[in-house]
Protein backbone atom coordinates (compact mmCIF):
# COMPACT_ATOMS: atom_id res chain seq x y z
CA UNK A 1 0.00 0.00 0.00
CA UNK A 2 1.63 3.28 -0.47
CA UNK A 3 0.50 5.65 2.03
CA UNK A 4 3.37 8.43 1.15
CA UNK A 5 3.00 12.24 0.87
CA UNK A 6 4.72 14.17 -1.85
CA UNK A 7 7.32 15.86 -0.14
CA UNK A 8 6.66 19.09 -2.00
CA UNK A 9 3.10 18.66 0.13
CA UNK A 10 4.46 17.95 3.27
CA UNK A 11 3.65 21.03 5.17
CA UNK A 12 1.60 22.28 8.40
CA UNK A 13 -1.81 21.62 8.29
CA UNK A 14 -4.01 24.53 7.75
CA UNK A 15 -6.46 23.50 10.22
CA UNK A 16 -6.32 21.43 13.51
CA UNK A 17 -8.24 18.38 13.88
CA UNK A 18 -10.73 20.15 16.44
CA UNK A 19 -11.69 22.65 13.72
CA UNK A 20 -11.41 19.99 10.64
CA UNK A 21 -13.90 17.91 12.99
CA UNK A 22 -16.56 20.66 13.59
CA UNK A 23 -16.13 22.00 9.86
CA UNK A 24 -17.54 18.46 8.40
CA UNK A 25 -19.77 17.54 11.45
CA UNK A 26 -21.51 21.89 10.78
CA UNK A 27 -22.19 20.34 7.02
CA UNK A 28 -24.85 17.62 8.49
CA UNK A 29 -26.62 21.17 10.16
CA UNK A 30 -27.28 22.09 6.44
CA UNK A 31 -29.34 18.85 6.58
CA UNK A 32 -30.72 18.19 9.37
CA UNK A 33 -34.39 18.34 9.29
CA UNK A 34 -34.68 17.90 5.53
CA UNK A 35 -33.30 14.75 5.05
CA UNK A 36 -33.64 11.67 7.52
CA UNK A 37 -30.50 11.44 10.04
CA UNK A 38 -29.93 7.84 8.92
CA UNK A 39 -29.02 9.18 5.54
CA UNK A 40 -26.62 12.02 6.81
CA UNK A 41 -23.54 10.17 6.43
CA UNK A 42 -24.41 9.25 2.73
CA UNK A 43 -24.38 12.53 1.91
CA UNK A 44 -22.04 14.12 3.50
CA UNK A 45 -19.47 11.26 3.30
CA UNK A 46 -20.22 11.69 -0.88
CA UNK A 47 -19.24 15.38 -0.59
CA UNK A 48 -16.35 15.14 1.16
CA UNK A 49 -15.06 12.11 -0.56
CA UNK A 50 -15.72 14.08 -3.79
CA UNK A 51 -14.34 17.25 -2.82
CA UNK A 52 -11.08 15.49 -1.34
CA UNK A 53 -10.51 13.77 -4.91
CA UNK A 54 -10.94 17.03 -6.80
CA UNK A 55 -8.20 19.09 -4.17
CA UNK A 56 -5.80 16.20 -4.50
CA UNK A 57 -5.63 16.13 -7.96
CA UNK A 58 -5.24 19.74 -8.42
CA UNK A 59 -2.28 19.20 -6.11
CA UNK A 60 -1.01 16.45 -8.35
CA UNK A 61 -1.53 18.71 -11.70
CA UNK A 62 0.22 21.49 -10.08
CA UNK A 63 3.44 19.43 -8.97
CA UNK A 64 3.39 17.94 -12.37
CA UNK A 65 2.56 21.06 -14.24
CA UNK A 66 5.77 22.42 -12.54
CA UNK A 67 7.95 19.58 -13.28
CA UNK A 68 6.96 19.50 -17.35
CA UNK A 69 5.38 22.62 -18.21
CA UNK A 70 2.96 20.83 -20.20
CA UNK A 71 -0.69 20.88 -19.12
CA UNK A 72 -2.18 18.45 -21.14
CA UNK A 73 0.61 16.04 -19.88
CA UNK A 74 0.50 17.11 -16.21
CA UNK A 75 -3.36 16.10 -16.82
CA UNK A 76 -2.98 13.14 -18.11
CA UNK A 77 -5.06 9.71 -16.11
CA UNK A 78 -1.79 7.76 -15.73
CA UNK A 79 -0.03 10.40 -14.34
CA UNK A 80 -2.27 10.55 -11.00
CA UNK A 81 -2.89 8.07 -8.90
CA UNK A 82 -6.74 8.42 -9.64
CA UNK A 83 -8.30 10.10 -12.24
CA UNK A 84 -11.21 12.96 -12.62
CA UNK A 85 -12.75 14.34 -15.65
CA UNK A 86 -12.35 18.02 -16.09
CA UNK A 87 -15.83 18.28 -17.31
CA UNK A 88 -16.71 16.76 -13.74
CA UNK A 89 -14.24 18.29 -11.30
CA UNK A 90 -15.74 20.10 -8.58
CA UNK A 91 -14.95 23.48 -10.61
CA UNK A 92 -17.10 22.59 -13.25
CA UNK A 93 -19.84 21.62 -11.09
CA UNK A 94 -20.15 24.90 -9.01
CA UNK A 95 -20.21 26.64 -12.13
CA UNK A 96 -23.99 25.68 -12.84
CA UNK A 97 -26.64 27.45 -10.74
CA UNK A 98 -29.75 25.18 -11.85
CA UNK A 99 -29.84 21.44 -11.42
CA UNK A 100 -26.93 21.34 -9.02
CA UNK A 101 -27.51 17.69 -7.46
CA UNK A 102 -28.17 16.37 -11.26
CA UNK A 103 -24.75 17.64 -11.73
CA UNK A 104 -23.60 15.84 -8.77
CA UNK A 105 -25.10 12.79 -9.61
CA UNK A 106 -23.04 12.61 -13.35
CA UNK A 107 -19.96 14.10 -11.15
CA UNK A 108 -20.13 10.90 -8.98
CA UNK A 109 -20.82 8.48 -12.17
CA UNK A 110 -18.15 9.75 -13.91
CA UNK A 111 -15.22 9.33 -11.67
CA UNK A 112 -16.47 5.30 -10.60
CA UNK A 113 -16.74 5.25 -14.56
CA UNK A 114 -12.73 6.69 -14.83
CA UNK A 115 -11.62 4.47 -11.84
CA UNK A 116 -11.75 0.45 -11.28
CA UNK A 117 -11.26 1.10 -7.98
CA UNK A 118 -13.73 3.40 -6.81
CA UNK A 119 -16.22 1.68 -8.80
CA UNK A 120 -19.25 1.82 -6.46
CA UNK A 121 -18.39 3.82 -3.61
CA UNK A 122 -20.66 7.05 -4.24
CA UNK A 123 -23.29 3.95 -3.50
CA UNK A 124 -26.93 4.78 -4.02
CA UNK A 125 -26.50 8.78 -3.25
CA UNK A 126 -29.13 10.69 -5.46
CA UNK A 127 -28.95 14.70 -4.99
CA UNK A 128 -30.89 15.08 -8.06
CA UNK A 129 -34.42 15.19 -6.09
CA UNK A 130 -35.26 18.54 -5.94
CA UNK A 131 -37.67 18.36 -3.12
CA UNK A 132 -34.65 17.10 -0.64
CA UNK A 133 -32.12 19.17 -2.17
CA UNK A 134 -33.39 22.40 -3.49
CA UNK A 135 -30.71 24.27 -5.95
CA UNK A 136 -30.37 26.85 -2.66
CA UNK A 137 -29.66 24.26 -0.26
CA UNK A 138 -27.03 22.71 -2.35
CA UNK A 139 -25.35 25.39 -3.29
CA UNK A 140 -25.24 26.01 0.87
CA UNK A 141 -23.72 23.04 1.36
CA UNK A 142 -21.13 22.92 -1.11
CA UNK A 143 -20.00 26.65 -0.50
CA UNK A 144 -19.43 25.55 3.37
CA UNK A 145 -17.18 22.43 1.65
CA UNK A 146 -15.23 24.91 -0.03
CA UNK A 147 -14.52 26.97 3.20
CA UNK A 148 -11.41 24.56 3.67
CA UNK A 149 -9.75 22.93 0.79
CA UNK A 150 -8.68 19.79 1.57
CA UNK A 151 -5.43 18.76 -0.32
CA UNK A 152 -2.82 16.76 1.33
CA UNK A 153 -0.87 19.81 2.19
CA UNK A 154 -3.90 21.21 3.89
CA UNK A 155 -4.98 17.83 5.56
CA UNK A 156 -2.37 15.05 5.53
CA UNK A 157 -4.26 11.72 4.99
CA UNK A 158 -4.08 10.63 9.02
CA UNK A 159 -5.51 13.90 9.59
CA UNK A 160 -8.25 13.66 7.22
CA UNK A 161 -9.08 9.64 8.16
CA UNK A 162 -9.47 10.12 11.66
CA UNK A 163 -12.04 13.14 11.24
CA UNK A 164 -13.57 10.72 8.95
CA UNK A 165 -13.63 8.51 11.74
CA UNK A 166 -14.88 10.91 13.74
CA UNK A 167 -17.92 11.19 11.98
CA UNK A 168 -18.44 7.89 11.40
CA UNK A 169 -18.55 7.45 15.55
CA UNK A 170 -20.91 10.59 15.17
CA UNK A 171 -23.25 9.35 13.16
CA UNK A 172 -23.55 5.78 14.78
CA UNK A 173 -24.02 7.54 17.78
CA UNK A 174 -27.26 9.58 16.52
CA UNK A 175 -28.45 6.76 14.74
CA UNK A 176 -28.31 4.42 17.66
CA UNK A 177 -27.86 0.68 16.88
CA UNK A 178 -28.82 0.95 13.26
CA UNK A 179 -25.55 2.76 12.73
CA UNK A 180 -23.56 0.75 15.50
CA UNK A 181 -24.21 -2.27 13.13
CA UNK A 182 -21.06 -0.45 11.16
CA UNK A 183 -19.40 1.05 13.75
CA UNK A 184 -17.07 -1.07 16.80
CA UNK A 185 -15.96 1.32 19.63
CA UNK A 186 -12.50 2.23 18.46
CA UNK A 187 -10.97 1.18 21.81
CA UNK A 188 -12.25 -2.04 21.50
CA UNK A 189 -10.60 -2.46 18.23
CA UNK A 190 -7.60 -1.10 19.51
CA UNK A 191 -8.03 -4.07 22.17
CA UNK A 192 -8.32 -7.22 19.73
CA UNK A 193 -5.66 -5.72 17.77
CA UNK A 194 -3.34 -5.25 20.66
CA UNK A 195 -4.15 -8.75 21.63
CA UNK A 196 -3.50 -10.62 18.18
CA UNK A 197 -0.65 -8.14 17.76
CA UNK A 198 -0.28 -8.45 13.66
CA UNK A 199 3.30 -7.97 12.00
CA UNK A 200 4.96 -6.50 9.11
CA UNK A 201 4.39 -9.09 5.92
CA UNK A 202 0.83 -10.24 7.57
CA UNK A 203 -2.22 -11.14 5.86
CA UNK A 204 -5.41 -9.39 7.81
CA UNK A 205 -9.08 -10.20 7.35
CA UNK A 206 -12.03 -9.06 8.50
CA UNK A 207 -15.10 -11.23 7.22
CA UNK A 208 -17.77 -8.42 8.97
CA UNK A 209 -15.57 -5.16 8.01
CA UNK A 210 -18.16 -2.48 8.31
CA UNK A 211 -16.01 0.71 7.71
CA UNK A 212 -12.91 -0.90 8.01
CA UNK A 213 -11.81 0.20 11.40
CA UNK A 214 -10.33 -3.45 12.43
CA UNK A 215 -8.06 -3.17 9.31
CA UNK A 216 -7.33 0.64 9.82
CA UNK A 217 -6.24 0.32 13.43
CA UNK A 218 -3.75 -2.88 12.49
CA UNK A 219 -1.67 -0.13 10.33
CA UNK A 220 -2.17 1.93 13.16
CA UNK A 221 -0.49 -0.55 15.13
CA UNK A 222 1.97 -1.18 13.26
CA UNK A 223 2.86 2.81 12.66
CA UNK A 224 3.07 2.79 16.87
CA UNK A 225 5.29 -0.16 17.08
CA UNK A 226 8.22 1.78 14.87
CA UNK A 227 7.23 -0.74 12.09
CA UNK A 228 6.29 -0.43 8.20
CA UNK A 229 2.45 -0.76 7.95
CA UNK A 230 3.17 -0.81 3.95
CA UNK A 231 4.08 -4.46 3.88
CA UNK A 232 0.36 -6.19 5.31
CA UNK A 233 -2.20 -7.23 3.26
CA UNK A 234 -5.60 -5.90 3.94
CA UNK A 235 -8.94 -8.09 3.24
CA UNK A 236 -12.37 -7.81 4.17
CA UNK A 237 -15.99 -8.50 3.15
CA UNK A 238 -19.10 -6.75 3.64
CA UNK A 239 -22.89 -7.45 3.55
CA UNK A 240 -24.71 -4.13 3.17
CA UNK A 241 -23.80 -1.98 0.28
CA UNK A 242 -23.89 1.42 1.98
CA UNK A 243 -21.58 0.23 4.35
CA UNK A 244 -18.96 -0.95 1.84
CA UNK A 245 -18.59 2.32 -0.03
CA UNK A 246 -17.85 3.72 3.89
CA UNK A 247 -14.58 1.05 4.23
CA UNK A 248 -13.95 1.70 0.92
CA UNK A 249 -14.14 5.88 1.24
CA UNK A 250 -12.50 5.11 4.98
CA UNK A 251 -9.30 3.37 3.42
CA UNK A 252 -8.72 5.91 0.14
CA UNK A 253 -8.74 8.83 2.63
CA UNK A 254 -6.45 7.27 5.06
CA UNK A 255 -3.98 6.60 1.46
CA UNK A 256 -4.46 3.48 1.50
CA UNK A 257 -4.82 1.58 -1.75
CA UNK A 258 -3.95 -1.88 -1.81
CA UNK A 259 -6.93 -2.81 0.81
CA UNK A 260 -9.21 -5.31 -0.90
CA UNK A 261 -12.82 -5.43 0.50
CA UNK A 262 -15.63 -7.64 -1.01
CA UNK A 263 -18.70 -6.84 -1.78
CA UNK A 264 -21.75 -10.28 -0.07
CA UNK A 265 -23.05 -12.01 2.80
CA UNK A 266 -20.23 -13.64 4.24
CA UNK A 267 -21.52 -16.77 5.38
CA UNK A 268 -23.73 -17.43 2.20
CA UNK A 269 -21.66 -16.17 -0.21
CA UNK A 270 -17.52 -16.42 1.41
CA UNK A 271 -14.66 -14.42 -0.89
CA UNK A 272 -11.57 -14.37 -1.26
CA UNK A 273 -9.09 -12.25 -3.63
CA UNK A 274 -7.25 -14.21 -6.43
CA UNK A 275 -4.31 -11.37 -7.01
CA UNK A 276 -3.56 -13.27 -10.34
CA UNK A 277 -6.65 -12.80 -11.80
CA UNK A 278 -7.11 -8.96 -9.70
CA UNK A 279 -10.59 -10.34 -8.36
CA UNK A 280 -12.86 -12.13 -6.14
CA UNK A 281 -13.45 -15.74 -6.35
CA UNK A 282 -15.64 -17.36 -4.41
CA UNK A 283 -14.47 -19.40 -1.58
CA UNK A 284 -12.79 -19.38 1.90
CA UNK A 285 -8.93 -18.06 2.30
CA UNK A 286 -6.21 -18.44 4.40
CA UNK A 287 -4.95 -15.82 6.68
CA UNK A 288 -2.38 -14.58 9.28
CA UNK A 289 -4.68 -12.63 11.83
CA UNK A 290 -8.55 -12.57 11.35
CA UNK A 291 -10.72 -10.22 13.62
CA UNK A 292 -14.44 -8.84 13.31
CA UNK A 293 -17.48 -7.76 15.27
CA UNK A 294 -20.36 -9.82 13.11
CA UNK A 295 -23.76 -8.90 13.61
CA UNK A 296 -24.89 -10.89 17.02
CA UNK A 297 -27.17 -13.34 17.15
CA UNK A 298 -28.26 -13.22 13.53
CA UNK A 299 -31.39 -14.65 12.93
CA UNK A 300 -31.43 -14.97 9.13
CA UNK A 301 -27.73 -17.05 8.67
CA UNK A 302 -28.22 -19.85 6.89
CA UNK A 303 -29.34 -22.44 9.10
CA UNK A 304 -30.99 -24.18 5.92
CA UNK A 305 -28.12 -24.55 3.88
CA UNK A 306 -25.25 -25.54 6.78
CA UNK A 307 -27.85 -28.43 7.92
CA UNK A 308 -27.20 -29.63 4.95
CA UNK A 309 -23.77 -29.12 5.35
CA UNK A 310 -22.11 -25.95 4.63
CA UNK A 311 -20.83 -25.81 0.80
CA UNK A 312 -17.13 -24.16 1.90
CA UNK A 313 -16.47 -27.05 4.56
CA UNK A 314 -16.89 -24.68 7.65
CA UNK A 315 -19.65 -26.59 9.66
CA UNK A 316 -16.77 -28.38 11.45
CA UNK A 317 -17.24 -27.95 14.93
CA UNK A 318 -21.11 -28.05 14.50
CA UNK A 319 -23.93 -26.78 12.84
CA UNK A 320 -25.43 -23.55 15.28
CA UNK A 321 -29.26 -23.32 15.61
CA UNK A 322 -31.38 -21.40 13.69
CA UNK A 323 -31.76 -18.37 15.59
CA UNK A 324 -28.18 -17.25 16.75
CA UNK A 325 -25.90 -17.00 13.84
CA UNK A 326 -22.71 -16.57 15.56
CA UNK A 327 -20.78 -19.60 15.95
CA UNK A 328 -21.28 -19.70 11.97
CA UNK A 329 -19.32 -16.56 12.39
CA UNK A 330 -16.79 -17.84 14.28
CA UNK A 331 -16.16 -21.16 12.48
CA UNK A 332 -16.29 -19.37 9.04
CA UNK A 333 -13.20 -17.59 10.62
CA UNK A 334 -11.78 -20.03 12.24
CA UNK A 335 -11.87 -21.85 8.39
CA UNK A 336 -9.77 -18.70 7.24
CA UNK A 337 -7.02 -18.87 9.70
CA UNK A 338 -3.78 -19.86 8.32
CA UNK A 339 -2.24 -22.95 10.30
CA UNK A 340 -0.51 -20.79 12.53
CA UNK A 341 -3.23 -17.93 12.80
CA UNK A 342 -4.78 -16.25 15.54
CA UNK A 343 -8.01 -14.83 15.46
CA UNK A 344 -10.04 -12.28 17.88
CA UNK A 345 -13.69 -12.21 17.28
CA UNK A 346 -17.04 -10.14 19.80
CA UNK A 347 -19.54 -12.25 20.99
CA UNK A 348 -22.42 -11.73 22.93
CA UNK A 349 -21.88 -13.31 26.56
CA UNK A 350 -25.09 -15.86 25.40
CA UNK A 351 -22.23 -17.77 23.06
CA UNK A 352 -20.01 -18.93 26.01
CA UNK A 353 -22.71 -20.47 27.68
CA UNK A 354 -25.49 -21.57 25.76
CA UNK A 355 -26.30 -25.40 25.36
CA UNK A 356 -27.69 -27.42 22.95
CA UNK A 357 -26.07 -27.10 19.94
CA UNK A 358 -23.93 -24.11 20.59
CA UNK A 359 -22.97 -25.77 23.89
CA UNK A 360 -21.88 -29.10 21.50
CA UNK A 361 -19.78 -26.25 19.20
CA UNK A 362 -18.12 -24.84 22.15
CA UNK A 363 -17.22 -28.54 23.51
CA UNK A 364 -15.86 -29.60 20.31
CA UNK A 365 -13.61 -26.04 20.28
CA UNK A 366 -12.18 -27.23 23.43
CA UNK A 367 -11.55 -30.51 23.21
CA UNK A 368 -9.62 -29.03 19.87
CA UNK A 369 -8.07 -27.15 22.20
CA UNK A 370 -8.30 -23.55 20.07
CA UNK A 371 -9.52 -21.87 22.22
CA UNK A 372 -6.94 -19.52 23.99
CA UNK A 373 -8.50 -17.14 26.14
CA UNK A 374 -12.09 -15.38 26.86
CA UNK A 375 -12.02 -11.72 27.56
CA UNK A 376 -15.23 -9.90 28.63
CA UNK A 377 -15.88 -6.60 28.18
CA UNK A 378 -17.97 -3.95 30.59
CA UNK A 379 -21.45 -3.33 29.26
CA UNK A 380 -23.01 -0.10 27.33
CA UNK A 381 -19.63 -0.16 25.65
CA UNK A 382 -21.84 -0.39 22.21
CA UNK A 383 -23.87 2.11 20.46
CA UNK A 384 -27.23 0.80 21.06
CA UNK A 385 -26.18 -2.28 22.49
CA UNK A 386 -26.27 -2.20 26.83
CA UNK A 387 -25.41 -5.77 26.89
CA UNK A 388 -22.30 -6.91 27.95
CA UNK A 389 -19.99 -8.66 25.41
CA UNK A 390 -16.89 -10.41 25.70
CA UNK A 391 -13.74 -11.23 22.54
CA UNK A 392 -13.08 -14.58 22.01
CA UNK A 393 -9.16 -15.43 21.15
CA UNK A 394 -8.62 -18.76 19.48
CA UNK A 395 -5.02 -19.65 17.89
CA UNK A 396 -4.93 -22.74 15.69
CA UNK A 397 -0.91 -22.94 16.40
CA UNK A 398 -1.05 -22.50 20.98
CA UNK A 399 2.27 -22.31 22.31
CA UNK A 400 3.50 -25.10 24.31
CA UNK A 401 2.92 -23.44 27.36
CA UNK A 402 -0.66 -22.81 27.02
CA UNK A 403 -1.94 -25.94 25.40
CA UNK A 404 -4.63 -27.54 27.68
CA UNK A 405 -5.21 -24.04 28.76
CA UNK A 406 -7.68 -21.06 28.76
CA UNK A 407 -7.21 -17.57 29.85
CA UNK A 408 -10.43 -16.28 31.64
CA UNK A 409 -10.18 -12.59 31.68
CA UNK A 410 -13.01 -10.64 33.42
CA UNK A 411 -12.81 -7.17 32.39
CA UNK A 412 -16.61 -6.09 33.54
CA UNK A 413 -15.22 -3.60 36.52
CA UNK A 414 -12.49 -2.60 33.63
CA UNK A 415 -14.14 0.29 32.01
CA UNK A 416 -14.57 4.29 32.30
CA UNK A 417 -17.89 5.44 33.00
CA UNK A 418 -19.26 8.02 30.48
CA UNK A 419 -22.79 9.65 29.94
CA UNK A 420 -24.53 8.23 27.36
CA UNK A 421 -22.44 4.56 27.41
CA UNK A 422 -18.98 3.58 28.84
CA UNK A 423 -16.07 3.46 27.39
CA UNK A 424 -12.25 2.03 26.83
CA UNK A 425 -9.61 4.50 27.68
CA UNK A 426 -5.70 3.42 26.57
CA UNK A 427 -5.17 2.52 30.30
CA UNK A 428 -8.17 -0.05 30.69
CA UNK A 429 -7.10 -1.23 27.13
CA UNK A 430 -3.55 -2.14 28.27
CA UNK A 431 -4.90 -3.27 31.37
CA UNK A 432 -6.79 -6.17 29.49
CA UNK A 433 -4.53 -6.93 26.64
CA UNK A 434 -1.16 -6.94 29.26
CA UNK A 435 -3.40 -9.52 30.99
CA UNK A 436 -3.67 -11.08 27.77
CA UNK A 437 -0.13 -11.67 26.68
CA UNK A 438 0.49 -11.94 29.99
CA UNK A 439 -1.45 -15.38 30.55
CA UNK A 440 -0.98 -15.45 34.34
CA UNK A 441 -3.89 -15.38 37.65
CA UNK A 442 -4.64 -11.92 38.46
CA UNK A 443 -7.03 -11.79 41.48
CA UNK A 444 -10.17 -10.65 40.75
CA UNK A 445 -9.16 -9.73 36.87
CA UNK A 446 -7.79 -13.02 35.28
CA UNK A 447 -7.37 -16.99 35.88
CA UNK A 448 -5.73 -19.87 33.71
CA UNK A 449 -8.14 -22.39 33.69
CA UNK A 450 -7.75 -26.15 32.80
CA UNK A 451 -9.83 -27.01 29.51
CA UNK A 452 -10.44 -30.16 31.73
CA UNK A 453 -12.41 -27.70 34.37
CA UNK A 454 -14.05 -26.60 31.87
CA UNK A 455 -15.30 -29.66 30.21
CA UNK A 456 -16.37 -31.15 33.03
CA UNK A 457 -18.57 -27.63 34.23
CA UNK A 458 -20.18 -28.37 30.91
CA UNK A 459 -18.32 -26.43 28.42
CA UNK A 460 -19.62 -23.51 30.22
CA UNK A 461 -17.01 -20.16 29.70
CA UNK A 462 -19.32 -17.83 31.82
CA UNK A 463 -16.61 -15.55 32.76
CA UNK A 464 -18.05 -14.96 36.25
CA UNK A 465 -18.27 -18.71 36.78
CA UNK A 466 -14.14 -18.46 36.85
CA UNK A 467 -13.12 -15.35 38.05
CA UNK A 468 -15.30 -12.99 39.93
CA UNK A 469 -14.90 -9.26 40.74
CA UNK A 470 -15.81 -6.91 43.36
CA UNK A 471 -18.58 -5.94 40.87
CA UNK A 472 -19.85 -9.54 39.83
CA UNK A 473 -19.92 -10.18 43.33
CA UNK A 474 -22.41 -7.14 44.52
CA UNK A 475 -24.65 -8.01 41.34
CA UNK A 476 -24.66 -11.52 42.74
CA UNK A 477 -26.24 -10.01 45.97
CA UNK A 478 -28.62 -8.23 44.24
CA UNK A 479 -29.55 -10.44 42.27
CA UNK A 480 -29.72 -12.92 45.85
CA UNK A 481 -32.11 -9.89 47.26
CA UNK A 482 -34.06 -9.51 43.90
CA UNK A 483 -35.33 -12.96 43.45
CA UNK A 484 -36.29 -13.15 47.51
CA UNK A 485 -38.30 -10.09 46.75
CA UNK A 486 -39.97 -11.55 43.36
CA UNK A 487 -40.81 -14.78 45.94
CA UNK A 488 -42.49 -12.09 48.37
CA UNK A 489 -44.54 -10.51 45.62
CA UNK A 490 -45.69 -13.96 44.35
CA UNK A 491 -46.61 -15.02 47.95
CA UNK A 492 -48.58 -11.65 48.81
CA UNK A 493 -50.43 -11.98 45.22
CA UNK A 494 -51.63 -15.60 45.88
CA UNK A 495 -52.23 -14.01 49.84
CA UNK A 496 -54.86 -11.05 47.83
CA UNK A 497 -56.82 -13.93 45.51
CA UNK A 498 -57.30 -15.63 48.59
CA UNK A 499 -59.13 -12.91 50.60
CA UNK A 500 -60.85 -11.77 46.80
CA UNK A 501 -62.16 -15.30 47.38
CA UNK A 502 -63.43 -15.17 50.43
CA UNK A 503 -64.86 -11.06 50.45
CA UNK A 504 -66.99 -12.53 47.04
CA UNK A 505 -68.37 -15.24 48.68
CA UNK A 506 -69.29 -13.05 51.73
CA UNK A 507 -70.49 -10.54 49.29
CA UNK A 508 -68.86 -7.86 49.65
CA UNK A 509 -67.30 -7.72 46.57
CA UNK A 510 -68.78 -8.66 43.26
Amino acid sequence: MDMSTPAEVRRKPTLTQSELERHLWHAADILRGHVDAGKFKDYIFALLFYRRLCDVWDEEFEVLLAETGDREEAAEPDEHRFHVPLQHHWTAVRKHSTQIGQNLNNAFAAIEDANMRLRGVFGDVDFANQERFPDARLERLLAHFEKHRLRHSDVPPDMLGDAYMYLIEQFAEGAGKKGGEFYTPRQVVKLIVACLDPEPGMSIYDPTCGSGGMLLETVEHLKANGQDPRSVALYGQEKELDTWAIAQINLFLHDIDDAFIAKGDTLLDPKRYDPRAQEFTPGVGAYDRVMANPPFSAKEWGHEVWTNGDPFGRDVYGVPPKGYGDLAFVQHMIASLKDDGMLGVVVPHGVLFRGGAEGRIREAMLKADIIEAVIGLAPNLFYGAGIPAAILIICKGKPVEREGKVLIVNGGATFTPGKAQNYLTDANVRTLSDAFHGFNDIEKLARVVSVEEIVANGSNLNISRYVQTGVDAKAADAATEIAKLQRIMIKRDEAEAVMLGHLKRLGYVE
